[in-house]
């Protein structure tokens, strides 16, 4: 019996599966952060292509049609110009803060326990020696180490948004067409510089993953067709899950090592920098799942836990950068107090703590705010 093609609504409500998975997302993205944490053996990044980037993005793709489409469609080009850029000046900030906060911090904890500083684990250590010349290329985006590069990637997607909007109101499949030609100029290598001194390109190339972001905006937007629940379509996404552990788990690449050569094979479908297509492939099997189980407008998603996540969820941004702050915090006392199962066990639940209390407040100082 199909599901119905409840994503693509004229009438844009908070969907409540979009804001779990997105709070979900956040934890498995702050445990993913945290330095040498053994829980991150156990995300779903390390059995298949895709990990919480993909929910990331995807996610917020989806977001960005209820928040930025809907703003199109009434008030049209210039109003949700002002929107998007509106949201890309508070993102850049965030970016920014985020950055000088762990900048600090790093530099106040010194060396690691094994003589490395911790700034130089995260590529720190050119700043600190020369910040007059690189500090324009930090405002530029064109100084982005490795740690701190989802959100500048994430300020080009929204770039872009306009654009796919104006496209898909000269011709539906515009757009479409669009989207591929960035995909394959990200594949031919176009991205943007990451460091002055080197040809390092950002690791999130935005110009492939837009591809992953526009899937989500225009499913949501109804432009892509809800996929419908078929034992066909069922199996395949089984299929493609359960086929794809062998080339994504390294242990079981340890015990067969066959797969990690077939895996070295196949890196420039899965690459994450460029947006391999199989890891599209494998975001979206895992989601076609999702939502089945989820149940038609997340009927499925009750219980304390599911309010949790989807206040999380919410305030995604928010979260996100407490989380990357967070991370590297609860790394510092991982550092200390060792990473057997106890400590371990202290440094997630406090991490998920933080980003819900994090969750909490932020919705509860928004709701006080005034209408200007």
């Amino acid at each position: 019996m199909p599901v119905p093609s409840d994503l693509g609504q004229k009438k844009r409500v908070r969907d409540p599966r979009l804001d779990f998975f997105r709070g979900l997302g956040m934890l498995i993205i702050l445990i993913a952060h945290i330095p040498y944490d053994g829980w991150a053996l156990y995300i779903p990044a390390r059995f298949g292509f895709s990990d919480a980037t993909e929910m990331f993005v995807f996610q917020s793709g989806m977001a960005s049609a209820i928040a930025f489409g809907g703003t199109f469609d009434r008030g049209g080009m210039m109003a949700v110009l002002a929107r998007v850029i509106r949201r890309i000046w508070q993102i850049y900030w965030a970016h920014i803060a985020v950055f000088v906060t762990i900048l600090s911090l790093m530099a106040l904890a010194g060396t690691r326990p094994d003589g490395v500083p911790y700034l130089d684990s995260l590529n720190l250590l050119p700043f600190i020696r020369d910040p007059a010349s690189l500090m324009p290329a930090l405002l530029t985006l064109t100084y982005v180490p490795n740690y701190f590069d989802i959100l500048p990637m994430y300020m080009v997607l929204l770039a872009l948004l306009p654009v796919m909007l104006a496209a898909e109101r000269l011709h539906r499949a515009l757009p479409f067409l669009l989207i591929a030609l960035l995909w394959m100029a990200a594949q031919a290598g176009v991205n943007f510089p990451a460091e002055p001194w080197s040809a390092r390109p950002w690791f999130f190339n935005p110009f492939g993953w837009q591809l992953c972001f526009f899937t989500g905006f225009f499913l949501m937007r109804g432009t892509i067709p809800a996929p419908p629940a078929n034992r066909g379509l069922i199996l395949a996404a089984l299929a493609i899950v359960i086929v794809t552990v062998p080339f994504a788990w390294s242990r079981f690449q340890g015990w067969v090592p066959v797969f990690h050569d077939a895996a070295g094979e196949i890196l420039f479908l899965t690459e994450k920098t460029r947006f391999g297509l199989l890891r599209m492939v494998h975001f979206l099997a895992l989601a076609y799942l999702a939502y089945l189980a989820a149940g038609p407008a997340g009927a499925r998603l009750k219980g304390g836990v599911v309010r949790v996540l989807t206040v999380v969820g919410q305030q995604s941004l928010a979260v996100f950068v407490t989380g990357m702050v967070t991370a590297q915090i609860l790394g510092l006392y991982l550092d200390h107090a060792g990473r057997s199962a106890g400590p371990l066990l202290v440094a997630n639940l406090a991490g998920f703590t933080i980003l819900i209390v994090t969750a909490y407040l932020v919705r509860r100082f928004k709701s006080k705010e005034k209408p200007v």
